[in-house]
């Protein structure tokens, strides 16, 4: 439907809102009517449209199309009920009218039922003169149940109607991602690009790919010609930038990085992936001012406070370093990553106990990699937290068994509780899976190495000290 425009010119709008200044009543066509609602609701003026639909079918209360607008309205307002009601009172009267089923099909949708909105759209599409939009629905009912080959197979269709209708094209292209079917991707829109060799959004995709499974130069060649086609094109620019990264041309990646600024607003994501380009060309001062720039534009970028803590940290300036993981840690403290960094940050300035703190951190956010068990053990030993050192210990062998860094720390630490039994339970038990780790052993338990059924043990299994 041919849709006005709010101006003097659009005499039956022009005719409504003087009517509602003047508290009169006019008489209107049903299409009038359908105009001036539909306008309203373009223009979020719901409340208007509200008054315009209900004078609509006071003046004809039999127009289907104009209940039609009234179920579009209900719907939005989420009084599903009702509007089901209207619509199957319409069916009985026209049970051929393809948006009884679509709006049908919407109610179902918003109330999880995606198999019988597939149901009502097939419906639709018996009477309906133009299918592209239907089996665009279908498709997009078909992504909410995960069954994305019949959703690709949908959209597919809805394409060939539409061959430019990108948002298919998209939907395509998603769903082969989703079953990680790249090739076939790449495959589809090669066709694709035969018939519509001047596609910038398929040559865009279609680099996409490429760059998914590694084949940069594929990529980088598809990128080219989408920037060919429309070289206002950001995307394109954003992917050829990424590219050029990945394949170590970093100068020419911050080239395009800018580009992207020049055609829009600067980003934060541009910011940074320039800071890591400076980074990868070891100019650490241009790095450090573009990731600056990133938190500037995007304080809440924990990704941004992040690179400012390692470009420090490669430094072995810890003191700023922890300030700048304070900052990723205040934005995301459920980051085990970044507590990681905190404990190794600390153990950098010999603050011991906030190390163990951010050990414990990580562990309570489940991450039970064995380097930070042990890395937390080492520490309680150095403050000379023995048990706790020990339980920690034992905490990690019921993940990882006899392990050897877990084996010789329960020796040591068990001899350094006097607990010489299961002291030298443990050392006979490491000794016997590697004996070659004792060289590292005896420089964290310098003391428990010259003890005598240590030294016995060793000699056992063939080395002394």
């Amino acid at each position: 439907m041919q849709h006005f425009s709010n101006n003097n010119d659009n005499l039956p709008l022009s005719k409504f809102e003087l009517m509602l200044k003047t508290n009169s009543v006019y008489f209107f066509d049903s299409n009038e009517f359908e105009e001036i609602i539909l306008f309203y609701v373009d223009s979020g003026k719901f409340s208007l449209a509200k008054k315009a639909l209900h004078l609509g079918l006071s003046q004809h209360p039999t127009c289907v199309s104009l209940k039609l607008i009234q179920v579009e309205l209900l719907i939005l307002d989420e009084k599903l009920e009702k509007a089901e009601k209207i619509l199957n009172e319409l069916a009985e009267i026209e049970p051929s009218n393809e948006d009884i089923y679509i709006q049908k099909a919407t109610i179902f949708s918003n109330r999880g039922d995606h198999q019988k909105a597939v149901d009502n759209l097939k419906i639709a599409l018996l009477y309906a003169d133009e299918d592209a939009e239907i089996l665009s629905m279908i498709g997009m009912e078909y992504l909410y149940l995960e069954d994305f080959d019949t959703a690709r197979f949908n959209f597919a269709k809805s394409l060939d109607v539409h061959y430019e209708n990108y948002s298919s094209l998209y939907n395509i292209i998603y769903c082969f991602d989703m079953m990680k079917k790249n090739d076939e991707a790449i495959a589809y829109l090669k066709d694709y690009i035969e018939k519509d060799p001047y596609s910038e959004i398929a040559w865009h995709q279609l680099g996409r790919q490429y760059y998914i499974v590694f084949d940069y130069q594929n990529a980088l060649q598809a990128f080219d010609y989408s920037i060919l086609i429309d070289d206002n094109f950001i995307g394109a620019h954003l992917e050829k930038a990424k590219t050029l990264e990945e394949l170590g041309h970093y100068e020419e990646a911050i080239e395009f990085y800018h580009k992207t600024m020049e055609l829009d607003t600067p980003t934060s994501f541009a910011y940074l992936r320039i800071g890591k380009c400076y980074e990868k060309l070891k100019s650490n001062k241009n790095a450090i001012d573009f990731y600056n720039k990133t938190v500037n534009e995007d304080p809440l970028l924990d990704k941004g406070w992040l690179a400012l803590t390692d470009v420090f940290i490669k430094n072995n300036n810890y003191h700023k370093a922890l300030f700048y993981i304070n900052k990723a840690l205040s934005i995301d403290e459920e980051n085990n990553l970044y507590w990681h960094k905190f404990a190794e940050i600390n153990l950098k300035l010999n603050l011991f106990e906030e190390a163990a703190r951010a050990y414990y951190k990580c562990i309570g956010l489940q991450d039970d990699r064995l380097e930070v068990y042990v890395a937390l053990a080492d520490v309680l030993h150095f403050l000379g937290e023995f048990h706790e050192a020990i339980r920690v210990m034992l905490d990690a062998r019921e993940s990882y068994k006899d392990q050897t860094e877990i084996t010789y720390r329960l020796g040591g630490l068990y001899f350094l509780v006097q607990k010489e039994n299961e002291g030298t339970y443990f050392f006979e038990k490491a000794l016997k899976a590697d004996v070659d780790y004792l060289e590292i052993i005896k420089d964290i338990f310098p003391t428990i190495i010259d003890k005598k059924e240590v030294q016995l043990l060793i000699k056992k299994f063939g080395n002394s000290y």
